[in-house]
């Protein structure tokens, strides 16, 4: 408990603020110069991930495969991406059975040619464990659930806190290799679906989760403040912000804890079981197709001022407008993709130089 709320609280009350002075301000000179060179460089920051990654994980062909195939259902056919994530590990789990040397590709901490550990024995009793189980779970949903319940009481379950419970929960279950990989399917959803905010202001909540400490995952808090405060049904918006930050951050975190508590006692013994493993490898080689279309929405959301949608039958695709390229932003893209993989500059560094060059541009365009 204390390792997880204090690895929280700085970046969840760090966003807070930011999400106010973003929502209040935004439109501001100064608030609009620095994310105008923020945005350019979230694009490297998520290409070097979607290297790191990949580097990991697409040790062979079905891996890749896997990551190609998770890119093309994501980016062309538009699938959700709990059904990418749930395929994949179908898929893996089936696959370690009959090519464990293809699907089984995740070690561990060792190397990743090493033969999975046997399973460890369990040092208490199983029914000792299936017991203390049940009491963990019997304290964490209720936590969970019970504000979700509580305000589709008293609000109805229309009420935009209510949907950010459920929508934030279902992301709780399903965030398989981090932030970057279930980003991709709430800017979808956030921005097409339930138009909470605008694409360019996804990637301002990405900026601004990349430069606070804490995890990455805190851009959902970012999200869940606008989505509220832009529909603040029987509240002040700013006060509806905040109970939408509180509620995203509520129902992504406390299953967090949920896992952590329910599993640690099992993970020993299912580290060397050979149809997790599989299972978890393919999840991650489909991660890295899902973070590669994260990066091509944010790319073209970042460099073109006009995207038009094309549908023909499953088909589902965006393409730019190539006369609305923003050549400047495309200049800071370019630079920041220099600093992380020329000269080989750290996030922060990168981060600070772009937001400069951006700035400078912005300021010098309305001095003159």
């Amino acid at each position: 408990l204390a390792a997880g709320l204090l690895f929280i609280a700085p970046g969840a009350i760090a966003i807070l603020i930011l999400s106010v002075i973003y929502a209040q301000y935004q439109e501001t000179l100064l608030i609009t110069a620095v994310f105008f060179g923020l945005k350019p460089a979230v694009t490297a920051i998520v290409m070097e991930a979607v290297l790191r990654i990949g580097k990991r994980v697409l040790k062979n062909g079905s891996m890749v495969v896997l990551a190609v195939l998770s890119f093309i259902a994501l980016a062309a056919f538009a699938v959700p991406f709990p059904v990418v994530v749930l395929v994949a590990g179908l898929i893996g789990f089936v696959g370690s059975r009959i090519r464990p040397e293809e699907f089984a590709v995740l070690k561990g901490h060792g190397s990743a040619n090493a033969t999975p550990p046997a399973p460890t024995p369990l040092a208490v009793a199983p029914e000792r464990l299936w017991r203390r189980s049940l009491i963990v779970s019997a304290i964490c949903l209720p936590l969970w659930f019970a504000p979700v319940i509580i305000l589709a009481a008293l609000l109805g379950p229309d009420s935009i806190l209510v949907t950010e419970g459920v929508f934030f929960s279902k992301m709780a279950v399903v965030t398989f290799g981090g932030a970057y990989a279930v980003l991709a399917y709430v800017a979808q959803q956030g921005v097409e679906h339930f138009h909470w905010l605008e694409p360019g202001e996804m990637l301002d909540g990405l900026g601004m989760a990349e430069t606070t400490p804490g995890p990455l995952i805190m851009v959902l808090q970012f999200v869940g403040f606008m989505a509220a405060y832009r529909n603040p049904g029987p509240f002040d918006p700013m006060i509806a912000g905040v109970l939408g930050s509180l509620m995203t951050t509520w129902v992504t975190f406390v299953p967090c804890f949920y896992w952590i508590f329910l599993g640690a006692p099992f993970v020993e013994r299912l580290r060397g079981h050979r149809g997790l493993t599989g299972a978890l490898s393919a999840i991650t080689a489909a991660v890295v197709g899902v973070i590669s279309n994260l990066w091509l929405w944010f790319l073209i959301h970042t460099l073109f001022a006009g995207v038009y949608p094309v549908t023909w039958g499953p088909l589902h695709v965006q393409i730019p407008v190539l006369s609305s390229l923003n050549l400047p932003a495309a200049v800071i893209a370019m630079l920041a993709m220099l600093l992380t993989f020329r000269w080989k500059l750290g996030m922060v560094w990168t981060l600070s130089i772009s937001t400069l060059a951006g700035a400078a541009w912005m300021l010098a365009q309305k001095l003159l």
